[in-house]
C-alpha cells in the first residue's frame, strides 16, 4: 500500500497595476516550476491595456479585470479565486519572482498535513545578512497588536506562524470558503490586504506554516502612489492595522485594546521627541532644530489620524460582515 501523500492541485493568482514589465517576468519564472499550477490567473486593476498585451503573450495564462482600480488588492485576490476548482491557491506578487521549486516546496506542507490551511514562503530581497535576522519571530502576532515580519529568514525548515507575506503566501481554498471567503477593507497602500485571512484562520484554530525552501526573488517595484515609508504609508498603515485587529479578533480582543494604547502613546513619545530635538546639540541652526520639532508632530499626527480613521473604518467594516453573515461576525 502507498503511503506517500497525495499532492493538492493548485492555482496561482498574481494582483497587479500598472507593472506590465514586472509580471512578464513574474510569468516566465512561473513558467519554469517543476509542478506547473493547474491554472495561472492574473488579475489586473490597471487603467490601461499593457498588462493585458503581455499576458497575451502566454499560453494559458488567464487574464482577469479588476474594475475598482488602485487600491484594491484583496478585491483582486477574491477575483482570482472566485470559480478555482483546485485544492490550493498560490498568491505570487508581480513583482517576486519564483525559484523552479516554489510551487513544489509549498505544496509538500499540505501533503505533509491535512491540518495546515496556509502556507507562506521566504522573500530573498537582496539585503546582506537577512536569512539569519529574526530567526525566531517570523510571522508572529505580538500580545500589543504588532506583527513581526522577517519573511527573508531562512528558518532551517518549516515553523509556525500566524500570519504571511502577501508577496509569497498560499491558502487551502476549502480553509478559505469556510470562513467566508477573501475581504478587502484594506484602501490606499492595501497594508494587511493579505493578512486579515491569516489572522482569521488562526482565531478559527487553523494552522499556518512558513516554509523557507518555497522562495522567490522580492525585487519591490515602484508604488503606484506615494513613496514607501512616506506619511501616506504611515498613514494607511496605522489605519488598516487598526481595521485588521478590530474586524478579525473584534473589540473585546486584548490584542486590539493594547494596539489603541500603543498608538496613543507612541504619538506622545513622537511629540517629545520633537522637543528634545530642539535642545540637540548635533542638530546646528534654526532649521535643522525646526524640521526635528515639526517632524516629531507630524509622525504623531499622522499616527493619530490614521488610528481615529482606522477605528471609525472598522466600525462600518464591521457592520457589513454583521449584515452579510449575523452568525460569524468578528
Amino acid at each position: 500500500m502507498d503511503a506517500t501523500p497525495q499532492r493538492p492541485s493548485a492555482s496561482v493568482v498574481i494582483a497587479t497595476y500598472r507593472r506590465p514589465d514586472h509580471v512578464r517576468e513574474c510569468l516566465e519564472h512561473l513558467a519554469r516550476q517543476t509542478v506547473p499550477p493547474a491554472r495561472t490567473i492574473v488579475v489586473d486593476a490597471s487603467p490601461d491595456t499593457r498588462t493585458r498585451d503581455v499576458v497575451a503573450e502566454f499560453a494559458n495564462v488567464e487574464y482577469r479585470r479588476n474594475e475598482k482600480g488602485i487600491g484594491s488588492t484583496g478585491t483582486s485576490r477574491a477575483i482570482g479565486v472566485a470559480d478555482v476548482e483546485e485544492d490550493v491557491v498560490a498568491f505570487i506578487d508581480d513583482d517576486a519572482y519564483a525559484e523552479p521549486e516554489w510551487l513544489e516546496n509549498l505544496l509538500r506542507r499540505y501533503a505533509d498535513d491535512d491540518r495546515v490551511a496556509a502556507v507562506g514562503g521566504r522573500a530573498r530581497n537582496g539585503q546582506p545578512g537577512e536569512e539569519d535576522e529574526g530567526i525566531e519571530r517570523v510571522g508572529l502576532l505580538l500580545p500589543d497588536g504588532r506583527l513581526t515580519g522577517y519573511f527573508a529568514a531562512d528558518t532551517g525548515g518549516p515553523v509556525e506562524v500566524d500570519h504571511m507575506l502577501g508577496a509569497n503566501m498560499s491558502v487551502r481554498m476549502s480553509a478559505v470558503r469556510e470562513l467566508g471567503g477573501i475581504r478587502d477593507f484594506y484602501p490606499g497602500t492595501c497594508l494587511r490586504e493579505e493578512t486579515d485571512i491569516a489572522l482569521r484562520m488562526r482565531r478559527a484554530g487553523m494552522r499556518i506554516v512558513y516554509t523557507p525552501d518555497a522562495v522567490v526573488r522580492h525585487v519591490a517595484g515602484a508604488y503606484a502612489r506615494g513613496r514607501r515609508f512616506d506619511a501616506r504609508y504611515r498613514y494607511y498603515g496605522t489605519r488598516n492595522h487598526v481595521v485588521l485587529l478590530a474586524t478579525t479578533l473584534g473589540y473585546r480582543d486584548p490584542h486590539v485594546r493594547r494596539y489603541l494604547a500603543t498608538a496613543v502613546s507612541g504619538a506622545g513619545r513622537d511629540v517629545v521627541r520633537g522637543f528634545k530635538s530642539v535642545a540637540d546639540p548635533d542638530r546646528r541652526g534654526l532649521r535643522a532644530k525646526a524640521r526635528g520639532l515639526l517632524g516629531g508632530f507630524r509622525r504623531a499626527g499622522v499616527d493619530l489620524v490614521g488610528t481615529t480613521a482606522g477605528v471609525f473604518a472598522s466600525l462600518r467594516a464591521t457592520a457589513s460582515i454583521r449584515k452579510a453573515s449575523p452568525e460569524t461576525g468578528p
